[in-house]
C-alpha cells in the first residue's frame, strides 16, 4: 500500500504541472504492458499445444520423409531443435506499435473526458443518471470510433494500406466492439462514479490491460 500510495502521489503531482504528457505517458506505458501480456500468453499458448503432441500435417509429412530416406544415416540433425517447434520470438516492434498508439491516442481521450465531465456533471444530489449518461455517450460514440482507429493504426504501421485496413474492420471489428460492450460499460459506470477525473484514463488503461491484450491477440490473429 505504501508503493501505490507513493505513486499516485508522484502521478498526482506530475499530473497537476503537466497533465495531457502525465497521461500520454502512463498509457504507453501501460499499453507496453499489455502487449508485453498479450505475446506472453501467445508463447504458452504455443508451447502447450506442442507439449500436448498435436502434430501438424506438415509436420507428419517431415516426419515420414525422415523415415523414408534411409540414405541419411548422420543422425546429428536429430539433436539439434527445430525452430519450427518454438514459439516465435518477442515482438519489439509490435510492442513499439502499442505504445505509439497509447502515447499518441491520450491527449483526445483526455479532451473527450473532460467533455464528458463538463456535460453531463456528476453532484451529490444527481450521480447515478450523469454517469449513466456518460458511459451511453462513450459507448455509442467513443468506443466505436476509438476500435476503428486503432486496428486501422495497427494495419497501418504494419504496412498495410486502405485495402487491408478494411480487411481487418470486416473481419474482427464487429466481434470486437460486441466484447467491448460486454466488458465496459460496467467499467465505465464504476470509472464516472468513483474515480476521481484525473485518474480516469490511468484507471481505465489499468483495467484495459487484459482488454488490450485482447486486441493485440485479435490484431495478430488476423495477420496470421
Amino acid at each position: 500500500m505504501g508503493i501505490t500510495a507513493r505513486l499516485a502521489a508522484k502521478f498526482n503531482s506530475y499530473y497537476a504541472d503537466k497533465p495531457v504528457l502525465t497521461i500520454m505517458i502512463t498509457n504507453a506505458v501501460l499499453g507496453g504492458i499489455a502487449d508485453t501480456v498479450a505475446q506472453t500468453l501467445t508463447a504458452f499458448r504455443i508451447r502447450a499445444s506442442r507439449r500436448s503432441g498435436y502434430v501438424g500435417k506438415d509436420e507428419f509429412l517431415n516426419i515420414k520423409i525422415a523415415d523414408l530416406d534411409k540414405k541419411d544415416l548422420n543422425p546429428s540433425h536429430e539433436m539439434m531443435p527445430s525452430t519450427k517447434n518454438l514459439p516465435p520470438p518477442f515482438d519489439f516492434e509490435r510492442l513499439t506499435r502499442f505504445m505509439a498508439y497509447g502515447f499518441i491516442m491520450s491527449p483526445l481521450q483526455f479532451h473527450w473526458f473532460g467533455f464528458l465531465s463538463r456535460a453531463f456533471p456528476i453532484t451529490k444530489s444527481a450521480a447515478t443518471l450523469p454517469a449513466l449518461k456518460r458511459v451511453a455517450c462513450d459507448q455509442l460514440i467513443f468506443a466505436p470510433f476509438g476500435l476503428a482507429a486503432f486496428f486501422s493504426f495497427m494495419t497501418v504501421a504494419e504496412g498495410g494500406g486502405r485495402r487491408a485496413i478494411s480487411r481487418k474492420l470486416q473481419d474482427i471489428y464487429i466481434p470486437a466492439l460486441k466484447a467491448n460492450w460486454m466488458l465496459w460499460p460496467m467499467v465505465q459506470i464504476l470509472n464516472f462514479r468513483v474515480i476521481p477525473l484525473q485518474l480516469q484514463i490511468p484507471f481505465v488503461s489499468s483495467i484495459g490491460i487484459a482488454w488490450t491484450a485482447y486486441l493485440s491477440l485479435s490484431n495478430s490473429s488476423e495477420e496470421a
